[in-house]
Order: C-alpha cells, then structure tokens, then sequence
C-alpha cells in the first residue's frame, strides 16, 4: 500500500509539472558550458546591472515621464497644482509640447489627490466653444473625456477626483453620485492631468477661447461640501516660454523619482520599482544618486532613447503604412499603430501583461490620447518622400495637398523635429493648413503646393504663404509630418482618397521657375 501511494505520488508530480521546461537531452549535468570562467570576463558588472536597469526603467516609466513635464512646466512657469493655463493664441516654436498643434488655443493644468479629493468643474458648451480633450492619470492612461463627445455631453460637469483607496469620508461613491458630480474611474495615482482642446463655433476666435478656459474651475471636495470654495487660479501663458518635453538627461530620471515620490507604488509596478534603487531612487528618501549612479543613469537612458527612436521610424512599429493594396504599399504615409489599444481606451494592458514597448512606444512622441478614440480627428505620419527615404533639414521638398481634402473643419501639415518631436525652435511658422489658403498661391485644379525647406532665402515673390522652413535653433535638423484631417467627413474617408506624397526636389529646382 505504501509502494502504491508512492507512485500515484510520483504520478501526480509528473503529470503537474508536464508544461515545465526539462533539461536538454544532448547535455549532462557535468557540462556547464564553463559558466564560472565565461562569468569572470565581465569586469564592472555592477555597473552593467545599473546601466540595464536604467534602460528599463526609463521606458517602463515614459508615460509618467510626460504626465508629470506638464506638473514641472507648469511650476517653472510660475503655476502649480490646480492652476488652470490657458492660451489665447496657439502655439508656436516657443513653446515645448510633444507633437501639439499650431491651431489650437489649448486649456490644461494638473491636480493631486494626495490631500483628498477634488473636483474639475468643466463648463457647458456654448454656441461659440465645444471642449475636445480628456483627464489622464500618473501614468497617462486617459480616464474620461469631456466635452459633446465625453462624459457630461456638452452640458458641463462637475468631475470628481477621488485618492486610491478612498475611506468614504465624504460619503459613499453613490452618495456622492446623487450629488451630481462625475466620478473619474481608474484612480491608481495621486497626480493626473487635463487638456482641453477648444472646438471654436460660429465665429468664436482664440481670444474668445482663452476667456472660456476661465471658466474651468478646481477646488477640493471638502471645500465644496463645506461650501467654501476658493477662487481658482489662472496662469495665460500665450507669451510664456512653456515647456513641458522631457529632456534625455539628469532631468528625466529626476521625473522618475517625481513620479515614485508623489504616487502609490502600484502592485503591478513593484518589481520595476524595486529596480530603481540601483540608480539611486527609494521612496520617501532624497534623490542624491552617486557619480557612477548618474553615469549608468544617463548611459542606460540613452539605449532607452536610441531603441524608441528606432522604432519610431521602423515601418509597422510605431507607425504603420495607412494606404496599402494585396500587400503593396501605395503611400508612405502612415497612421498610428495603436491596435486595440484604441477601442480599449488605451491602457496598455493586454490579460496579463503590461504593453510595455508598445506604451512607451507612443509616449515618445504624443500625449493626451483620449479615452474614446472617436472622430475628431486622423493623424497622418510622414517620415518619408515619395522615394522611401527619411526626410532630411538639408533638401526642399514639395507636398501637393489636393482641393478635396475630406475634412469637414480644416487640415494641417506641422514640420515637427525628429529629436524633440517638438516644432522646431526659433522658426516663425510651423506648418501651413487651410487657414492659411487666403493667402496661398493655388494651382488650376484648387490644389496647393506647399514647400519646405532649410531656408526661405529663394522663396519666388508671391509664394511666401507657400513655404515652410524646416530650419531648427538647435543642431539635429531632421524632421517628419503629422497631417491631421479635422472632422473627417465619413470614418471611410481613406478609402475613396489619397494624399499626394512628399517629393524631394531638391536636384530637379523645380520650385525656382515658380512666378
């Protein structure tokens, strides 16, 4: 009897663990492959250890990186928490911002749970100005949009932020529900942040806009049930310097230690965490990392860059060919290459794993994607001419932007830097767009050819609202596209037309005939 529960022992053990990898058959345990010898080669592996880690942990933690810029920015500019900024002109090459437009007269500010809760109160849509935009978390995962097409329907809203293991102190989710305010899901950090992007109505202009985000009010819950509710405070920031990129120095892994600091250590987040202190980073302890520390920090967050940067301009990572026929490409255009992230509402997470490169993949180069990817606009990317190659600061080139660009409100072609993913510093024009066709030489078929070149010193009379230079204030001088359509006319729009592509004419001087 002992013999036989013995086996059926044995048997259960077998049987449990038959997905389990075996050693290979073709090697004993006396062949080591000289594992002790092969090891002592390595000299400073401590340092290796940090630099991989480095590298790893400034990818993990991009999307963090970008939420918490906005909080820095915002500080430096003389804001701070629950400041709401506000512009009454759009951006231009002052201004540091991931892939933003130079259409737009944005509203956005930061606020932090970590004293208690808080309210956003968004106001109504007016005839004159719809909000487009959403609420991110620590960690940019976009949870809950606003405006007609989000959470409150166009009717305004008081949005209700409540800390990770909320007590109940002021009432139950419910409760507080009945209250009339909108409860913001997914609070897994103390930080989040806001965009709103002003969809002008009417006539409404950007000036009118500005005076709209001061509207936008933030205070605690406390304040509001207490009804003492103190005045918000607004920072213009149409003439400031306002920065907000992450840099790929010291100052991105002082962005980590931001993020570690002012948030919960989430479950899923543990073990990467636990990798941080090799370069110096602890919870609730001063970030004073060591010489080597900071060499490893910076050596392992350029690998981190150079394999974002790889991807970013690698067909079918980042991006992937949008105009494509039984496998041929048509086009170098491309789209971003979300998959379901977008119908997911982006959060990264597929089952079980966390869409590690995929997420940081996207946060190096863009920011505040919504919850619900909806129709208010397609971005197109392009990094390459008509002949496959990347586009360069050194060559003009020539974009045709046909008469029936099938967007309902308006399109847009912004030159942005290949390094900053910026616009380009110190340029008085990013892009050109149909705001500008009043003063664009048209050709006889309605369409307009838009040049952009490293200078506009041989620009033809006539023709200067035709061209864009790609010149930077910086060294690194190479750039790409985002074509946005606003208001696509139908969901379909891509399969019934075509955008030209880009053409380097540099060697053919085409452009010098034009007048």
């Amino acid at each position: 009897m002992k013999r036989l529960l013995t086996l059926t022992a044995i048997t259960a053990s077998l049987l449990s663990t038959t997905s389990m990898a075996t050693t290979p058959t073709d090697q004993n345990f006396n062949d080591t492959g000289d594992i002790l010898a092969r090891s002592a080669q390595h000299t400073n592996i401590v340092y290796q250890v940090m630099v991989q880690r480095a590298t790893q942990a400034a990818i993990y933690y991009m999307p963090a990186v970008a939420q918490v810029d906005f909080i820095k920015a915002t500080k430096r500019a003389g804001g701070d928490y629950d400041t709401v900024n506000f512009i009454t002109k759009p951006f231009g090459s002052d201004k540091g911002f991931l892939t933003a437009n130079d259409t737009t007269a944005y509203a956005w500010g930061s606020i932090s749970t970590k004293k208690g809760a808080m309210v956003v109160e968004v106001p109504p849509m007016t005839n004159q100005i719809d909000y487009f935009g959403s609420f991110i978390s620590a960690w940019h995962v976009p949870m809950i949009d606003v405006g007609s097409k989000g959470a409150d329907e166009g009717k305004g809203g008081k949005y209700l932020f409540l800390p990770p293991n909320y007590d109940g102190k002021h009432g139950t989710v419910d409760e507080l529900k009945a209250k009339a305010y909108i409860i913001v899901p997914n609070m897994d950090g103390y930080d989040c942040s806001f965009a709103f992007r002003p969809t002008l109505l009417n006539g409404a202009t950007h000036a009118y806009a500005g005076k709209h985000a001061k509207s936008i009010k933030i205070y605690s819950l406390e304040e509001a049930l207490a009804d003492k509710v103190e005045a918000t405070e607004y920072l213009d920031a149409t003439d400031l310097a306002y920065d907000c990129l992450p840099y790929y120095n010291m100052t991105f892994i002082e962005d980590i230690n931001d993020v570690v600091q002012n948030n919960p250590i989430r479950e899923k987040d543990r073990a990467m965490y636990s990798m941080l202190q090799s370069i110096g980073i602890k919870k609730g302890e001063e970030f004073k990392p060591t010489a080597i520390q900071k060499k490893a920090a910076l050596e392992g967050l350029e690998l981190a860059y150079s394999y974002m940067q790889k991807k970013f301009v690698t067909e079918g990572e980042t991006v992937a060919p949008l105009w494509v026929k039984d496998g041929k490409k048509l086009s170098e255009w491309s789209f971003w290459n979300f998959g379901a992230q977008a119908q997911l509402g982006f959060p990264f997470e597929d089952g079980e794993e966390i869409l590690i490169d995929k997420r940081a993949a996207s946060y190096f180069y863009v920011t505040f994607l919504p919850n619900k990817l909806g129709g208010a606009t397609f971005y197109l990317t392009g990094l390459r001419d008509s002949d496959g190659n990347l586009l360069n600061g050194k060559d003009t080139y020539k974009l045709n932007v046909p008469a029936d660009v099938p967007a309902k409100d308006f399109w847009s072609a912004i030159v942005y830097n290949m390094e900053t993913k910026n616009f380009n510093r110190g340029v008085d024009r990013v892009g050109a767009s149909t705001k500008d066709l009043d003063k664009m030489v048209k050709n006889a078929d309605g369409s307009v050819d838009v040049y952009y070149a490293p200078n506009l010193d041989k620009v033809p009379k006539g023709y200067e609202a035709n061209w864009v230079t790609t010149k930077s204030a910086t060294d690194a001088s190479d750039w790409f596209f985002l074509f946005r359509l606003y208001r696509p006319e139908t969901k379909d729009w891509f399969k019934t037309w075509i955008l030209n592509d880009v053409e380097n004419i540099s060697k053919n001087n085409d452009y010098l005939a034009l007048g």
